[in-house]
């Protein structure tokens, strides 16, 4: 029985080293699983970060650039004025964007302004012209009045409306003129909200906060007619 005893106690002993083995590797099993996953996810979020700094970057540059070469673009509700050298009674005074982006003009008829540069559109005009002139014409289109060219600031703000945009204006400017967020704004919650060529709409994250304390200045990006920045 004492023989017997001291076995089993010999086989535990055994054992239990044995024991301590196979919990030693798994630990250093789950604690390599979650550094790998803790790296992954560091990644990630670095990677997003980089992209959307990146992608805002290259949004105002581009827009800066827009602005320097003159590509303003007209909008429904723009009044527009239309000279043709040495041919008055082509020429228009004035001519109203139309909702749907059209405009009428003497002799050519109706061309797309709406979306359009105002070069874009005197091209287009004088190869419409072209058609019934002996000479090429030499056209000039002036914007009177962009009234059609507006932003919208929406949500807990002293001042919720509609703004023209006749010139370059980012997020602050924005909100400056909508009186300010008011005291239940959500400051690091607003997003502008922006339609594509296609009418897709996607939606553009804005940390007032950080803004304040000159971080994230990338974010406070020029706006687009249409643009509404809603504060939560």
């Amino acid at each position: 029985m004492l023989l017997g005893y001291k076995f089993i106690a010999s086989s535990t002993a055994l054992n239990c080293p044995q024991k301590d083995r196979v919990h030693a590797g798994m630990s250093r099993f789950l604690c390599a699983i979650s550094l790998r996953f803790i790296l992954a996810a560091f990644l990630t979020c670095t990677s997003w970060v980089g992209i959307n700094a990146e992608t805002l970057n290259a949004e105002n540059l581009s827009d800066k650039n827009a602005i320097a070469m003159g590509g303003y673009e007209i909008n429904a509700g723009d009044i527009l004025s239309l000279a043709v050298w040495n041919e008055p009674t082509l020429g228009s005074e004035q001519i109203l964007v139309r909702p749907d982006g059209f405009i009428s003009v003497p002799v050519v008829g109706e061309i797309m302004a709406g979306g359009r540069t105002v070069n874009a559109v005197q091209i287009a005009v004088a190869e419409g012209l072209n058609r019934y002139l002996k000479d090429e014409p030499n056209v000039v289109i002036s914007i009177l009045n962009a009234s059609g060219s507006r932003v919208y600031v929406l949500g807990k703000v002293q001042r919720p409306g509609a703004f023209p945009l006749s010139g370059p204006m980012d997020v602050t400017q924005a909100l400056a003129m909508a009186g300010g967020l008011n005291s239940f704004a959500a400051e690091n919650s607003i997003k502008v909200l922006r339609r594509n060529a296609e009418g897709v709409q996607r939606s553009i994250r804005f940390k007032y906060g950080k803004i304040k304390d000159g971080e994230r200045l990338e974010s406070n990006i020029l706006l687009h007619s249409g643009d509404v920045v809603l504060v939560p």
